[in-house]
C-alpha cells in the first residue's frame, strides 16, 4: 500500500475501523430506509452520500471521540441510560451525516501522527 494511504486510511486499527463501520452501515440502512418511504426510491445522490458517509464515518467518529476525550479527560458521569443512549445515537448520527466534512480532519491528524512516528 502506498505510504500516504497507509498513514491516512490505514491509520486506525482494524478492530476500531470495523466496529465503527458496522455502526455506519446501520446508519446508512436507516437513511436509505427513510429515503425510500412514501413510495420513492433513493436517488443516486442519496445512495452515493450514504456510501461516502459510511466509509468516512470511522474517521469522523475518531475526530469526535478525540475532541470529547480531550475536553472531558478521565471524568466519569453518572446519567440515566436512556439519556446516554439518546445522546450517543444523536452524536453517531451527526458524525455520519457530517463525515464528509469532519473525516478529513481525522485523516490529516492520522497522516501527521504516523509521519512523526516513522521519522
Amino acid at each position: 500500500m502506498h505510504p500516504f494511504l497507509q498513514k491516512t486510511l490505514g491509520g486506525l486499527s482494524a478492530q476500531y475501523y470495523f466496529r465503527q463501520l458496522v455502526f455506519g452501515v446501520g446508519l446508512a440502512a436507516l437513511f436509505i430506509f427513510l429515503a425510500s418511504q412514501g413510495g420513492h426510491s433513493p436517488s443516486f445522490g442519496q445512495l452515493a452520500f450514504a456510501v461516502v458517509s459510511t466509509l468516512l464515518y470511522p474517521y469522523s467518529r475518531f475526530v469526535y471521540e478525540s475532541v470529547v476525550g480531550f475536553i472531558m479527560g478521565n471524568n466519569l458521569f453518572l446519567v440515566n441510560a436512556l439519556v446516554m443512549l439518546t445522546v450517543k445515537f444523536v452524536t453517531m448520527l451527526m458524525c455520519w451525516a457530517f463525515a464528509l466534512f469532519v473525516a478529513p480532519l481525522g485523516l490529516v491528524y492520522l497522516y501527521v501522527h504516523h509521519s512523526r512516528q516513522a521519522g
